[in-house]
């Protein structure tokens, strides 16, 4: 028989969590739940969970990003995938480059003041983030995925079952 695939979910709304947890359960994943990038870090050294779900506004605007790239830069971490759970509207491209896409976008007077820039290849499904740091630093990462808030649960398991292929 197969292990439950577990899901870490960061996230600061318990409401989120409530909500996340009954699509996940209900599907037949195991929850593990973090309300912040420290005890979300613990718990995916500890849990070793097969996908994380992050949110990016929590205790600050972007502590999502940085434990986007402390997964990233963790050898430990960084094979565990994971999705960026945002509001912010994403701009999609078929460009090979998700991030050539982003930086282009930068260029733009339209666009270069927004602090941050979510970008995905609709095509392969590539996707990135471009961000201006607190110290006005465009920073770079990509990701597995987007998800919309509010949830749609419907589209929760379909990125869930895309990334864990199950």
């Amino acid at each position: 028989m197969n292990a439950k695939k577990k899901i870490l979910v960061v996230d600061d709304d318990p409401d989120v969590l409530t909500v996340m947890e009954t699509i996940l359960k209900k599907n037949g994943y195991d929850m593990i739940t973090a309300t912040n990038k420290e005890e979300g870090l613990e718990k995916a050294r500890n849990e070793k969970p097969d996908l994380a779900v992050l949110d990016v506004m929590m205790t600050t605007h972007y502590e999502g990003f940085e434990m986007a790239q402390a997964i990233l830069n963790d050898p430990g971490l960084k094979k565990i995938p994971f999705l960026m759970q945002t509001s912010i509207d994403v701009l999609t491209t078929t460009r090979t480059s998700v991030q050539e896409m982003a930086r282009q976008y930068r260029q733009d007077p339209s666009y270069k003041e927004l602090q941050v820039i979510l970008v995905k290849n609709i095509n392969t499904g590539e996707a990135g983030i471009d961000y201006r740091s607190e110290d006005g630093r465009n920073i770079w990462f990509p990701v597995n995925g987007f998800l919309r808030k509010p949830i749609d649960p419907e589209r929760v398991l379909q990125e869930i079952k895309r990334i864990l292929g199950n």
